[in-house]
């Protein structure tokens, strides 16, 4: 087992555990995980999903991993090189991780109810900035980190079924 290193963008070392060989499993030290509120119809949870993994993947190129090509060679965009996880939880589970992410410095995207009354980048940043921190009405929160800072941002959420 071989395990590299660098300086993430938010500071410290961040690890990835590699193998050696090529059949043994790639385990990260990190985590990707999703928190949706569990109020949100089945539409809403995959397009604020979609819209907060975005964030990650622009802002941490740590967390994407090569492009892919098939057996004729046609090329298709990188993905991220580890796995998602997606909880849910209520209106409370969800302002609490919040405050938890803030607390450890974790990078973070959020995605507050007035998101989807807007249709565009420009008017989805006005919408969060118009608010305080205390007052989003958070609907979503992704978030990036050393696998246990993650789970205990999200401490009280469950797996989303």
């Amino acid at each position: 087992m071989q395990t590299t290193y660098k300086t993430g963008p938010y500071g410290g070392r961040q690890s990835r555990s590699m193998s050696t060989s090529d059949n043994e499993p790639i385990r990260f030290d990190t985590k990707i995980a999703v928190l949706l509120r569990d109020d949100l119809e089945p539409w809403q949870r995959l397009n604020v999903t979609a819209f907060l993994v975005s964030g990650l993947g622009a802002t941490l190129p740590e967390v994407v991993g090569e492009p892919y090509a098939d057996a004729d060679g046609i090329p298709y965009l990188p993905m991220f090189r580890q796995p998602v996880m997606i909880f849910e939880g209520g209106k409370e589970t969800l302002a609490a991780a919040h405050g938890r992410a803030l607390v450890r410095a974790l990078p973070r995207a959020v995605f507050t109810s007035d998101l989807f009354a807007t249709g565009n980048d420009r008017d989805n940043r006005a919408a969060v900035r118009a608010v305080p921190t205390a007052d989003l009405d958070l609907v979503g929160l992704a978030v990036y980190g050393p696998r246990n800072g993650v789970d205990k941002v999200f401490k009280g959420a469950r797996m989303h079924p």
